[in-house]
Protein backbone atom coordinates (compact mmCIF):
# COMPACT_ATOMS: atom_id res chain seq x y z
CA UNK A 1 0.00 0.00 0.00
CA UNK A 2 1.43 3.64 -0.97
CA UNK A 3 2.72 5.42 1.76
CA UNK A 4 1.10 8.88 0.24
CA UNK A 5 -2.92 9.89 0.44
CA UNK A 6 -3.68 9.02 -2.92
CA UNK A 7 -5.88 11.59 -4.91
CA UNK A 8 -8.07 11.67 -7.72
CA UNK A 9 -9.85 14.07 -10.14
CA UNK A 10 -13.55 13.38 -10.99
CA UNK A 11 -16.23 15.14 -13.08
CA UNK A 12 -18.09 17.47 -10.97
CA UNK A 13 -20.64 18.58 -13.82
CA UNK A 14 -20.79 18.66 -17.48
CA UNK A 15 -18.88 21.62 -18.84
CA UNK A 16 -20.93 24.21 -20.78
CA UNK A 17 -18.68 25.89 -23.43
CA UNK A 18 -14.91 26.17 -22.17
CA UNK A 19 -14.22 24.23 -18.81
CA UNK A 20 -14.63 25.78 -15.74
CA UNK A 21 -12.55 24.94 -12.42
CA UNK A 22 -15.94 24.26 -10.80
CA UNK A 23 -16.46 21.55 -13.10
CA UNK A 24 -13.99 19.28 -11.69
CA UNK A 25 -13.18 17.87 -8.17
CA UNK A 26 -10.22 16.43 -5.89
CA UNK A 27 -11.18 12.92 -4.17
CA UNK A 28 -9.16 11.05 -1.75
CA UNK A 29 -9.00 7.41 -3.29
CA UNK A 30 -8.05 4.07 -1.11
CA UNK A 31 -5.15 1.99 -2.41
CA UNK A 32 -6.72 -1.10 -4.44
CA UNK A 33 -6.01 -4.97 -4.11
CA UNK A 34 -4.17 -6.25 -7.24
CA UNK A 35 -5.31 -9.44 -9.00
CA UNK A 36 -3.59 -11.50 -11.77
CA UNK A 37 -2.62 -9.55 -14.38
CA UNK A 38 -3.19 -5.79 -12.67
CA UNK A 39 0.06 -3.51 -12.15
CA UNK A 40 0.05 -0.54 -10.41
CA UNK A 41 1.11 2.70 -12.13
CA UNK A 42 2.46 5.70 -10.50
CA UNK A 43 1.48 8.66 -12.46
CA UNK A 44 4.70 10.61 -13.37
CA UNK A 45 2.75 13.02 -16.01
CA UNK A 46 -0.72 13.64 -16.96
CA UNK A 47 -1.03 14.17 -21.11
CA UNK A 48 -3.59 17.38 -21.64
CA UNK A 49 -5.39 16.66 -24.45
CA UNK A 50 -8.01 18.32 -26.46
CA UNK A 51 -9.94 14.84 -27.01
CA UNK A 52 -10.60 15.13 -23.38
CA UNK A 53 -13.32 17.38 -23.78
CA UNK A 54 -15.51 15.38 -25.81
CA UNK A 55 -15.03 12.42 -23.12
CA UNK A 56 -16.32 14.87 -20.86
CA UNK A 57 -19.91 15.70 -23.12
CA UNK A 58 -22.76 13.40 -22.56
CA UNK A 59 -22.66 12.25 -25.81
CA UNK A 60 -21.23 8.95 -27.98
CA UNK A 61 -18.14 8.94 -29.38
CA UNK A 62 -15.36 6.75 -29.85
CA UNK A 63 -14.93 6.05 -26.24
CA UNK A 64 -17.96 6.09 -23.74
CA UNK A 65 -18.02 9.54 -22.43
CA UNK A 66 -17.15 10.18 -18.18
CA UNK A 67 -19.35 10.06 -15.74
CA UNK A 68 -20.48 12.44 -13.33
CA UNK A 69 -18.20 11.25 -10.39
CA UNK A 70 -16.05 9.27 -12.59
CA UNK A 71 -12.23 9.80 -12.17
CA UNK A 72 -11.31 12.16 -15.73
CA UNK A 73 -9.46 10.02 -18.65
CA UNK A 74 -6.51 10.81 -19.65
CA UNK A 75 -2.67 9.09 -21.08
CA UNK A 76 -0.27 9.00 -18.75
CA UNK A 77 3.14 8.06 -18.32
CA UNK A 78 4.10 6.52 -14.76
CA UNK A 79 6.24 3.73 -12.93
CA UNK A 80 5.02 0.73 -12.25
CA UNK A 81 5.38 0.36 -8.46
CA UNK A 82 3.37 -3.44 -7.77
CA UNK A 83 2.58 -6.07 -10.46
CA UNK A 84 1.04 -8.90 -10.79
CA UNK A 85 1.24 -9.02 -14.63
CA UNK A 86 4.62 -10.92 -15.97
CA UNK A 87 5.01 -8.43 -18.76
CA UNK A 88 5.34 -5.38 -16.54
CA UNK A 89 7.88 -5.04 -14.10
CA UNK A 90 8.57 -3.09 -10.99
CA UNK A 91 10.44 0.29 -11.81
CA UNK A 92 9.31 -0.10 -15.43
CA UNK A 93 7.61 3.06 -17.46
CA UNK A 94 4.20 2.47 -19.54
CA UNK A 95 2.02 4.78 -20.84
CA UNK A 96 -1.70 4.16 -21.35
CA UNK A 97 -5.21 5.84 -21.01
CA UNK A 98 -5.58 5.85 -17.32
CA UNK A 99 -7.20 9.23 -15.07
CA UNK A 100 -5.95 12.06 -13.66
CA UNK A 101 -5.11 10.28 -10.26
CA UNK A 102 -1.80 10.22 -8.65
CA UNK A 103 -2.14 6.30 -8.71
CA UNK A 104 -3.79 3.91 -11.68
CA UNK A 105 -4.46 0.47 -11.65
CA UNK A 106 -4.31 -1.19 -14.77
CA UNK A 107 -5.64 -4.60 -15.37
CA UNK A 108 -4.89 -6.32 -19.33
CA UNK A 109 -5.85 -5.18 -22.07
CA UNK A 110 -5.60 -1.48 -20.43
CA UNK A 111 -6.65 1.13 -23.45
CA UNK A 112 -3.01 1.94 -25.21
CA UNK A 113 -1.24 0.51 -22.64
CA UNK A 114 2.39 -0.20 -23.82
CA UNK A 115 6.29 -0.25 -21.99
CA UNK A 116 8.08 2.48 -22.43
CA UNK A 117 12.07 2.24 -22.36
CA UNK A 118 13.44 6.04 -22.01
CA UNK A 119 15.92 7.28 -23.84
CA UNK A 120 19.36 8.33 -22.75
CA UNK A 121 19.59 11.87 -22.47
CA UNK A 122 15.90 12.59 -23.34
CA UNK A 123 13.63 14.11 -20.94
CA UNK A 124 10.93 11.40 -19.68
CA UNK A 125 7.96 13.53 -20.81
CA UNK A 126 9.04 13.67 -24.14
CA UNK A 127 7.44 10.35 -24.43
CA UNK A 128 4.16 11.64 -23.99
CA UNK A 129 5.19 14.35 -26.71
CA UNK A 130 7.44 13.64 -29.84
CA UNK A 131 8.15 10.24 -28.90
CA UNK A 132 4.86 9.14 -27.66
CA UNK A 133 1.21 9.77 -29.15
CA UNK A 134 1.51 13.14 -30.65
CA UNK A 135 4.89 12.05 -32.56
CA UNK A 136 2.99 9.09 -33.71
CA UNK A 137 -0.48 10.90 -34.54
CA UNK A 138 1.46 13.48 -36.56
CA UNK A 139 4.11 10.21 -38.01
CA UNK A 140 0.95 8.41 -39.20
CA UNK A 141 -1.25 11.09 -40.30
CA UNK A 142 1.55 12.59 -42.71
CA UNK A 143 2.79 9.07 -43.80
CA UNK A 144 -0.18 6.68 -43.69
CA UNK A 145 -3.25 8.36 -44.31
CA UNK A 146 -2.02 11.50 -46.69
CA UNK A 147 1.45 9.93 -47.96
CA UNK A 148 2.90 12.82 -48.18
CA UNK A 149 5.28 13.23 -50.98
CA UNK A 150 8.64 15.53 -51.77
CA UNK A 151 7.95 19.23 -52.75
CA UNK A 152 4.44 19.06 -51.58
CA UNK A 153 2.52 22.29 -50.14
CA UNK A 154 1.84 20.87 -46.46
CA UNK A 155 -0.87 23.46 -44.35
CA UNK A 156 -1.43 22.25 -40.43
CA UNK A 157 -3.87 24.30 -38.27
CA UNK A 158 -3.17 24.62 -34.65
CA UNK A 159 0.24 24.39 -35.73
CA UNK A 160 1.70 25.20 -32.37
CA UNK A 161 0.21 22.41 -30.77
CA UNK A 162 1.94 19.10 -29.54
CA UNK A 163 0.65 17.35 -32.93
CA UNK A 164 0.94 20.44 -35.05
CA UNK A 165 4.34 21.81 -34.00
CA UNK A 166 5.33 18.32 -34.69
CA UNK A 167 3.65 17.78 -38.16
CA UNK A 168 5.32 20.53 -39.42
CA UNK A 169 8.76 19.60 -38.54
CA UNK A 170 8.12 16.28 -40.27
CA UNK A 171 7.07 17.28 -43.07
CA UNK A 172 10.28 19.87 -43.62
CA UNK A 173 12.63 16.86 -43.39
CA UNK A 174 10.53 14.67 -45.57
CA UNK A 175 10.95 17.74 -48.16
CA UNK A 176 7.32 19.24 -48.05
CA UNK A 177 6.90 22.96 -47.76
CA UNK A 178 5.14 23.68 -44.77
CA UNK A 179 3.15 26.45 -43.11
CA UNK A 180 1.32 26.57 -40.00
CA UNK A 181 -1.38 28.77 -38.74
CA UNK A 182 -1.23 29.37 -35.10
CA UNK A 183 -3.11 31.89 -32.63
CA UNK A 184 -0.27 34.51 -31.76
CA UNK A 185 2.13 36.49 -32.81
CA UNK A 186 4.53 34.51 -30.07
CA UNK A 187 3.45 30.40 -31.82
CA UNK A 188 4.38 32.05 -35.38
CA UNK A 189 7.58 33.39 -34.33
CA UNK A 190 8.24 29.95 -32.35
CA UNK A 191 6.64 27.70 -35.89
CA UNK A 192 9.39 29.84 -37.79
CA UNK A 193 12.51 28.74 -35.68
CA UNK A 194 11.11 25.36 -35.87
CA UNK A 195 11.93 25.44 -39.58
CA UNK A 196 8.20 26.20 -40.75
CA UNK A 197 8.45 27.76 -44.47
CA UNK A 198 5.35 30.14 -42.88
CA UNK A 199 3.35 30.71 -40.15
CA UNK A 200 -0.07 33.30 -40.09
CA UNK A 201 -1.19 34.22 -37.30
CA UNK A 202 -5.43 33.38 -38.00
CA UNK A 203 -6.14 35.61 -34.82
CA UNK A 204 -4.76 38.64 -36.79
CA UNK A 205 -5.90 38.03 -40.24
CA UNK A 206 -9.04 40.09 -41.32
CA UNK A 207 -9.44 37.64 -44.30
CA UNK A 208 -8.28 34.12 -43.37
CA UNK A 209 -8.46 32.59 -46.74
CA UNK A 210 -6.39 35.47 -48.23
CA UNK A 211 -4.03 35.45 -46.11
CA UNK A 212 -3.08 31.40 -46.32
CA UNK A 213 -3.11 31.93 -50.31
CA UNK A 214 -0.29 34.55 -49.75
CA UNK A 215 0.97 31.90 -47.43
CA UNK A 216 0.47 29.01 -50.30
CA UNK A 217 0.95 30.80 -53.62
CA UNK A 218 0.91 27.19 -55.62
CA UNK A 219 -1.63 25.54 -53.48
CA UNK A 220 -1.85 23.38 -51.12
CA UNK A 221 -1.03 19.67 -51.48
CA UNK A 222 -2.18 18.27 -47.52
CA UNK A 223 -3.86 20.09 -45.34
CA UNK A 224 -3.61 18.33 -41.68
CA UNK A 225 -6.81 19.71 -40.02
CA UNK A 226 -6.83 19.78 -36.22
CA UNK A 227 -9.36 22.71 -35.74
CA UNK A 228 -12.23 22.10 -38.67
CA UNK A 229 -14.91 24.63 -38.12
CA UNK A 230 -14.20 28.08 -39.99
CA UNK A 231 -10.83 27.28 -40.96
CA UNK A 232 -11.40 24.04 -42.53
CA UNK A 233 -14.41 26.18 -44.48
CA UNK A 234 -11.15 28.35 -45.75
CA UNK A 235 -9.07 26.39 -46.72
CA UNK A 236 -11.07 23.95 -49.00
CA UNK A 237 -11.21 26.40 -51.62
CA UNK A 238 -7.40 26.53 -51.75
CA UNK A 239 -6.92 22.74 -52.19
CA UNK A 240 -4.94 21.48 -54.73
CA UNK A 241 -6.81 18.82 -57.02
CA UNK A 242 -6.69 15.53 -55.60
CA UNK A 243 -5.81 17.48 -52.45
CA UNK A 244 -5.89 15.36 -48.99
CA UNK A 245 -7.71 16.91 -46.06
CA UNK A 246 -6.03 14.62 -43.20
CA UNK A 247 -8.81 15.07 -39.92
CA UNK A 248 -7.07 14.97 -36.63
CA UNK A 249 -9.31 16.78 -34.60
CA UNK A 250 -11.58 19.82 -34.92
CA UNK A 251 -10.92 21.48 -31.42
CA UNK A 252 -12.40 24.56 -32.90
CA UNK A 253 -16.00 22.83 -32.12
CA UNK A 254 -15.01 20.83 -28.66
CA UNK A 255 -16.39 23.58 -26.04
CA UNK A 256 -19.99 23.78 -28.08
CA UNK A 257 -20.79 20.61 -30.09
CA UNK A 258 -24.06 21.12 -29.75
CA UNK A 259 -24.24 23.62 -32.33
CA UNK A 260 -20.72 22.80 -34.64
CA UNK A 261 -19.88 25.57 -37.27
CA UNK A 262 -21.65 24.53 -40.41
CA UNK A 263 -18.97 24.76 -42.91
CA UNK A 264 -20.40 26.09 -45.96
CA UNK A 265 -17.60 25.13 -48.37
CA UNK A 266 -17.47 21.10 -49.07
CA UNK A 267 -18.64 21.50 -52.64
CA UNK A 268 -14.84 21.89 -52.74
CA UNK A 269 -14.47 18.35 -51.89
CA UNK A 270 -16.07 17.40 -55.65
CA UNK A 271 -14.86 20.72 -57.18
CA UNK A 272 -10.86 19.72 -56.81
CA UNK A 273 -11.67 15.73 -55.77
CA UNK A 274 -10.38 15.61 -52.80
CA UNK A 275 -9.86 12.80 -49.95
CA UNK A 276 -10.91 14.01 -47.00
CA UNK A 277 -10.19 11.29 -43.93
CA UNK A 278 -10.47 10.88 -40.06
CA UNK A 279 -8.17 8.40 -38.67
CA UNK A 280 -7.41 7.53 -35.19
CA UNK A 281 -3.68 6.40 -34.45
CA UNK A 282 -3.65 3.13 -32.30
CA UNK A 283 -5.98 1.83 -35.51
CA UNK A 284 -2.90 1.50 -36.97
CA UNK A 285 -0.57 -0.57 -34.88
CA UNK A 286 1.41 -1.73 -37.98
CA UNK A 287 2.65 1.20 -38.44
CA UNK A 288 3.87 1.98 -34.95
CA UNK A 289 7.52 0.14 -35.21
CA UNK A 290 8.79 2.31 -37.89
CA UNK A 291 6.91 5.56 -36.19
CA UNK A 292 8.28 5.08 -33.41
CA UNK A 293 11.82 4.09 -34.66
CA UNK A 294 12.24 7.13 -36.91
CA UNK A 295 10.89 9.19 -34.27
CA UNK A 296 13.84 7.46 -31.84
CA UNK A 297 16.25 8.77 -34.64
CA UNK A 298 14.94 12.25 -35.15
CA UNK A 299 14.52 12.99 -31.39
CA UNK A 300 18.28 11.52 -30.53
CA UNK A 301 19.80 13.41 -33.60
CA UNK A 302 18.17 16.80 -32.78
CA UNK A 303 16.52 17.31 -36.08
CA UNK A 304 12.93 17.11 -34.08
CA UNK A 305 11.98 19.02 -31.46
CA UNK A 306 9.31 19.02 -28.89
CA UNK A 307 7.33 21.74 -27.34
CA UNK A 308 6.07 21.57 -23.95
CA UNK A 309 3.80 23.55 -21.30
CA UNK A 310 4.56 21.60 -18.06
CA UNK A 311 1.85 22.29 -15.08
CA UNK A 312 3.05 21.23 -11.30
CA UNK A 313 1.06 19.15 -8.91
CA UNK A 314 -2.01 16.69 -9.56
CA UNK A 315 -4.45 19.40 -8.70
CA UNK A 316 -3.49 21.72 -11.30
CA UNK A 317 -5.07 19.31 -14.45
CA UNK A 318 -8.13 21.40 -14.54
CA UNK A 319 -6.15 24.58 -14.70
CA UNK A 320 -3.69 23.18 -17.38
CA UNK A 321 -6.93 21.58 -19.09
CA UNK A 322 -8.66 25.15 -19.31
CA UNK A 323 -5.87 26.38 -20.41
CA UNK A 324 -5.45 24.17 -23.02
CA UNK A 325 -8.97 24.77 -24.33
CA UNK A 326 -8.72 28.30 -24.30
CA UNK A 327 -5.68 28.18 -26.63
CA UNK A 328 -2.79 29.46 -23.73
CA UNK A 329 -0.47 26.93 -24.20
CA UNK A 330 2.34 25.41 -26.52
CA UNK A 331 3.36 22.68 -27.67
CA UNK A 332 2.40 19.23 -25.69
CA UNK A 333 0.49 20.53 -22.21
CA UNK A 334 1.72 17.97 -19.45
CA UNK A 335 1.01 18.21 -15.37
CA UNK A 336 4.25 16.57 -14.08
CA UNK A 337 2.78 14.92 -10.51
Amino acid sequence: MSPLPLRRIVLARRPQGVPHADDFRVEPVNARALERGDCEVRNVFLSMDPAIRGFLDDRPSYLPPVAIGETVRGMSLGQVTRSRNTDLTEGSYVRALTGWEDVSLLQPGAVGLESVIPLPGIPLEAHLGALGPAGLTAWIGLHEIARIKQGQTVLVSAAAGSVGSLVGQLSRLHGCRTIGLAGSAAKTSRLKTLGFSAAVNYRAAPDLGAAIAAACPEGIDVYFDNVGGATLEAVLPLMNAHGTVVVCGMVSDYNHQDEPYAVRTLWQLVVKRLTLRGFLTYEHPDCIPQAQAELNDLVLGGDLVGLTSIYEGLTAAPTAFIDLMSGRTMGKTLVKL
